[in-house]
């Protein structure tokens, strides 16, 4: 069983950064691709950024250039540095681990799941 939770989300004004850390109990973690979702209010979630055991990284279109994922498999926490934050980049960040190692943008290939951090920029 693996145990996520997420931290670090506020309240920025577009242009600014926020760094979100999520930290994972659990044995294996160096095995598992590691990725951030997010929710906006009234849409479903989408696919942000992901890191494989190895540091290849795959990012959406929409964050490529502002955001970047890394992890640290001695303190099993991955972590997602937003720069250049936008009003459309607001809504609950979602840690999520992929025991196969995949680490593509399905959602459904995420075994395990955190409960969430907000994050809202303002205009």
């Amino acid at each position: 069983q693996v145990q996520l939770v997420e931290s670090g989300g506020g309240l920025v004004q577009a242009g600014g950064s926020l760094r979100l850390s999520c930290a994972a109990s659990g044995r294996s973690f160096i095995n598992y691709a590691m990725a951030w979702f997010r929710q906006a209010p009234g849409k479903e979630r989408e696919f942000v950024t992901s890191i494989r055991w190895n540091g290849d990284t795959y990012s959406a279109d929409a964050v490529k250039g502002r955001f970047t994922i890394s992890r640290d498999n001695a303190k099993k926490s991955i972590y997602l540095q937003m720069d250049n934050l936008k009003p459309e980049d607001t809504g609950v960040y979602y840690c999520a681990a992929d025991f196969g190692g995949r680490g593509t943008s399905l959602g459904y290939q995420y075994e395990y799941w955190g409960q969430g951090t907000q994050v809202t920029v303002s205009s």
